[in-house]
């Protein structure tokens, strides 16, 4: 009886644990499976889940960093340049676990089977953009591991508009059917349409605070999307540090390509390039419309500065 009680005690003071980066050690890779256990048994409907372990070691496991946006921010590339590292594994495809309800009903044991295999010093990476903009999912992730280390790559907030319309007029024009100009978007009654979705998005302090709300700053890693684009190694030098990577990545591992008029990659002598859907040519905007959207996010900008205590270099509206 006494030993019941002794065991009852200890169950009832013991800590509440959160998955974090898994270690090298043994110790510390049981200790991260055992992690994932009881967070599997807390959202599954059933108990009897199994982890997906290869014969060579691997498994699939639990991200310990998401890249949460911004849409057409640049994080396919980001994931494409980081996963250069040979201590990264990268899931292929948005999973977005944490912003669909078919998907988050299913619960973490599907959430890991959308994960690459990994080693037990890799570290699981997963990209979902929506994820930033989406109210519910800040909480979501923090309930999952609240120590999780968040990505975020962010762009001039008016080229981010323009590149949001591109995509969505590409995708319709690939199957053959019309889509308004930006202008039929971006104007209502004469004035800058405000409740423009693709608007709404460029609105980093926003979501920002949503997440501030969950996670320190020190677990948000802001990368200069436009940078990215420019000299694509000092950024990812960044997000070695922030990740605490070993420098593995070096500026040989990137190359302008002219032809295609942005960096590509170089990894063990093969290079390849980004799919031909990025970097596609904006529309044709008028002046005084960009200056409109200038205008709009000042503000916006501002404050965004002042919350994460850094500044982008990003078009600044002049008042004439």
């Amino acid at each position: 009886m006494a030993a019941f009680l002794l065991g009852a005690v200890l169950l009832i003071v013991q800590p509440q644990v959160v998955p974090s980066r898994p270690a090298l050690s043994s110790k510390a890779e049981t200790s991260s499976q055992s992690v994932q256990r009881e967070l599997l048994k807390k959202t599954s409907q059933k108990n009897d889940f199994k982890e997906n372990i290869h014969s060579n070691g691997s498994c699939q496991q639990l991200p310990h960093t998401i890249i949460i946006g911004v849409r057409k921010g640049g994080t396919r590339a980001l994931l494409e340049m980081l996963s250069l590292h040979p201590d990264i594994a990268a899931a292929e495809s948005e999973v977005h676990f944490f912003d669909w309800e078919d998907h988050y009903r299913n619960g973490l044991q599907w959430y890991i089977n959308q994960m690459p295999f990994s080693y037990p010093h890799q570290i699981t990476v997963e990209k979902t953009p929506a994820y930033f903009t989406s109210p519910k999912v800040p909480e979501r992730v923090y309930n999952m591991n609240q120590s999780m280390r968040l990505l975020l790559i962010l762009r001039d907030p008016s080229e981010r508009v323009l590149s949001d319309y591109t995509q969505v007029f590409y995708n319709h024009m690939q199957k053959h059917k019309p889509y308004p100009s930006i202008e039929q978007f971006l104007i209502k009654d004469g004035e800058l349409n405000v409740g423009y979705k693709a608007i709404n998005r460029s609105l980093y302090y926003i979501h920002m605070q949503n997440w501030l709300k969950y996670f320190p700053l020190d677990h948000i890693h802001i990368v200069d999307g436009d940078k990215l684009i420019k000299d694509p190694f000092p950024e990812i030098e960044k997000v070695e540090r922030f990740l605490k990577l070993s420098p593995q990545i070096n500026a040989s591992n990137f190359y302008f390509n002219k032809t295609k008029g942005f960096y590509c990659l170089r990894d063990s002598g093969r290079e390849r390039c980004l799919h031909e859907s990025k970097g596609r040519a904006h529309p044709q905007v008028d002046t005084w419309l960009l200056e409109k959207l200038h205008e709009y996010f000042h503000e916006p900008n501002k404050k965004f500065f002042e919350l994460v205590g850094r500044t982008f270099h990003w078009h600044s509206f002049v008042a004439s």
